[in-house]
């Protein structure tokens, strides 16, 4: 019964929505206050989801299994709490939590655009509608997931055991918070054009939506990453995934977007460029959509193949994207814009970091892309992996990140002379050149990788240093700096990540050998000693616990139990990692097959600082959070005086 009431709740949801865009043209006619009714509506829409949602959460819960999606994805002998991730781990259900993301948006920004006219916000939440409209059919015509069984079998399939892990549980929400919060950016920027406007209040009052998708991008993005590492014992955090690429391209525009956002307010420039980098970020959000929805990629995150829903993704996609690129061609010529900066200029800089943030993105587009292309052709396959992007896409990002190190100082910076600006840049670079080598003498591999890596670390910390001290010494208050301190701990993090990322790269050691118990081997300044094997059983799967003892200068530091299971329903293998975590390194272990009675293949890896990756992610999404929060603040006692 619980599940008729989900299935009628979207169809209550969708005529809600389509009735209200479809009937506009009367409505608008024969009542004055259609804007309040569009209001009501985007306020409607998210609990009468939710409600939907919710059913079908307890559906997944009491083991329905004469529902389709669930019999598919579940199992009686599944804890609890993957049975309510379950509900987002098949593509019906993730759909389903697209479209109520989607409308808690949609409900957020009708409740915090009363600052803006009454049109301005009637076609902003109009475009909203659609959007939800969209989504809205295409869970019900094609991804319906209250569909019924024609026989109700006794028990499920059981949920992926790839996605029988806590990462899982809170990974795809804060990514699709993130991918969908885009939508509010889209169609805000779609209305400037409409409107052949964009005042700099106006960019004020976008620049918190950009942060926040970004935030729950950055923090999405990471908690993809760190599962990846210590649940698929690879040992890597990084794999160049065509989907994570769908991830990772709207991040690069989101990160091109909330920059020229800041010069859109401040000088009132860039105001079509702003709008494009709207329109694509969220088409980049769509399109990723399409990629996995459609299985047209061969990923552990795609789903099966099925014709209609990427038929109808990309109708979908055809007609966002060319819809509002039409719109932005017809009118941007239109709109007031000035684009008279120096060059040597906090404008010219940005737009830089806008241009190489945008190129790689189009680098990773066509990585991600060209195969399928040739593959649609009838030409030959291709693979496009690590060694395309490292030569591609690193490239590209050593300059804009050494322009992430010294915009924050421009910024604020009085002396905008050249003389000036070349003066600060030659002598702030001798000085992080010359601490870059030697700090490499800590360090066991010299590479010029390496040397790049810390060079910007240190050229993005200084920098940031600099600019604390130069305010503080001109007397600025501690409220000033404070203001200030999400752009600074966004970059920061930055430098965190890249240091992390460039040496665990450079200087981790690996190790796949064979092993028999009490065998012991020297990596590092660290023996391990494979000195044990346990058979357990959990909820339902078996497993092999292997136990290996890690010394250091003889004194035991740490034991490590590296796994592999069989779950029952699936009878699929899981390969799960030992992990000895320090901020310094890792020590990473995973257990391979049986070779004889007493012998296993064993990997070991030795990570120098990767927890400086996530570590780095997390500073950036703490900046991220308190420039919001900030900006808010400013906003209220700039009303107030």
């Amino acid at each position: 019964m619980i599940s008729y009431i989900g299935y009628f709740l979207i169809l209550i949801a969708l005529m809600n929505i389509s009735l209200l865009i479809i009937s506009k043209p009367l409505l608008a006619k024969i009542t004055p206050s259609y804007d309040q009714i569009i209001l009501s509506t985007s306020k409607l829409q998210f609990p009468i989801i939710l409600l939907s949602f919710l059913c079908l959460v307890i559906s997944f819960l009491h083991d329905d299994f004469s529902i389709k999606y669930i019999s598919s994805n579940s199992n009686s002998a599944l804890p609890y709490y993957y049975k309510i991730s379950a509900t987002w781990a098949g593509h019906e259900g993730s759909m389903l939590l697209w479209c109520l993301i989607l409308s808690f948006w949609t409900f957020l920004a009708s409740i915090y655009s009363k600052s803006l006219d009454s049109d301005f916000r009637e076609k902003f939440l109009s475009i909203m509608g659609f959007l939800n409209l969209g989504f809205l059919a295409f869970l019900i015509f094609t991804s319906n997931p209250f569909e019924r069984n024609i026989s109700i079998p006794m028990d499920g399939k059981d949920l992926n055991p790839l996605l029988q892990d806590f990462g899982l549980i809170v990974h795809p929400p804060m990514l699709y918070m993130g991918y969908v919060g885009l939508s509010v950016v889209f169609s805000f920027a779609l209305t400037c054009c409409i409107r052949n406007e964009f005042k700099p209040e106006w960019a004020q009052w976008l620049r918190p939506w950009a942060i926040i998708s970004w935030c729950f991008l950055t923090l999405g993005i990471a908690l993809g990453s760190w599962w990846a590492y210590y649940e698929l014992g690879w040992g890597g955090w990084w794999f160049w995934d065509p989907v994570e690429n769908a991830s990772f391209m709207p991040w690069l525009i989101t990160t091109a977007l909330i920059h020229s956002l800041i010069i859109c307010e401040q000088k009132n420039m860039f105001k079509n460029w702003t709008i494009l980098l709207s329109i694509i970020a969220f088409s980049l959000s769509i399109l990723g959509t399409f990629l996995v929805r459609s299985g047209i990629l061969i990923s552990v995150h795609s789903f099966a193949n099925d014709p209609a829903r990427g038929a109808f993704i990309l109708l979908f996609l055809a007609i966002v994207v060319g819809g509002s690129l039409l719109i932005y061609i017809s009118n941007s010529s239109k709109m007031d814009d000035k684009f008279n900066f120096k060059l040597f200029s906090k404008e010219s800089f940005f737009l830089i970091n806008n241009i190489l943030l945008v190129t790689a993105t189009f680098t990773i587009l066509l990585g991600t892309i060209y195969p399928l292309i040739l593959d649609l052709l009838g030409l030959e396959k291709i693979s496009v992996g690590v060694p395309y992007y490292n030569s591609v896409f690193v490239p590209i990002m050593i300059p804009l990140l050494i322009l992430a190190g010294y915009i924050p100082f421009l910024i604020f910076s009085k002396n905008k002379k050249s003389t000036g600006i070349l003066k600060h840049i030659f002598i702030t670079f001798l000085f992080v050149l010359i601490f870059a080598f030697i700090s490499l003498i800590f360090l066991d591999n010299f590479n010029i990788s390496v040397l790049i890596g810390i060079f910007i670390f240190l050229w993005i910390f200084i920098n940031l240093f600099q600019y604390v001290y130069k305010k503080y010494c001109e007397g600025k208050s501690f409220k000033f700096i404070i203001s200030n301190i999400g752009m600074v701990l966004a970059h920061m993090g930055l430098a965190v990540f890249v240091l992390g990322a460039t040496i665990v790269e450079n200087n981790k050691i690996e190790k796949e050998l064979v092993m028999k118990i009490g065998e012991k081997i020297i990596i590092k300044d660290y023996s391990f000693t494979f000195s044990n094997i346990i058979k357990y059983s959990g909820a339902n799967y078996k497993g092999i616990k292997a136990e290996f003892l890690v010394h250091e200068n003889g004194q035991l530091i740490n034991k490590l139990y590296p796994e592999k299971r069989l779950y029952f329903s699936s009878s699929m293998p899981m390969t799960e990692a030992g992990i000895g975590p320090g901020i310094g390194r890792d020590l990473y272990v995973t257990l391979g097959n049986i070779i004889s009675e007493n012998k296993w293949s064993v990997r070991i890896y030795y990570k120098p600082l990767i927890r400086l990756i996530w570590i780095g992610a997390l500073i950036m999404i703490l900046g991220g959070v308190l420039s919001i929060f900030l900006d808010r603040r400013k906003q209220l006692n700039y009303k107030e005086k």
